[in-house]
């Protein structure tokens, strides 16, 4: 498990990124900003010109907070709002564990930096 410090509008969230092939790919390019689109009044996403390496990937569900990467699109996506929905091709990332992810919802487009702390 890694922890990582994951600052938007000032605001720090910690989270905890679960050891597989993509979460070692985007370790190692941090520290790291990503221009996070707001999507489907649901999540922030980034999608990188290249896919990562998802060898985990799967239909699953998600939880608010969860840290995942959707492989169709190279998409590296945070959850802040449940909508029941269930995605295949998801490769589970991490969980943000700290800080209430309510204002994301009206975060808009926005940059986000992540660091390994």
């Amino acid at each position: 498990m890694y922890t990582i410090k994951i600052t938007i509008n000032n605001q720090i969230f910690t989270a905890n990124f679960i050891e597989n092939a993509t979460t070692k790919t985007l370790l190692s390019k941090m520290p790291f900003e990503l221009p996070m689109l707001n999507l489907y009044s649901r999540e922030l996403t980034y999608r990188f010109k290249q896919g990562l390496p998802a060898d985990e990937a799967q239909t699953s569900s998600y939880v608010v907070g969860d840290i995942a990467y959707w492989t169709p699109r190279h998409s590296f996506v945070i959850f802040y709002k449940q909508t029941g929905e269930v995605i295949s091709n998801l490769q589970k990332v991490g969980h943000i564990n700290s800080g209430d992810l309510t204002p994301l919802r009206s975060a808009g487009d926005t940059l986000m930096k992540f660091e390994r702390i």
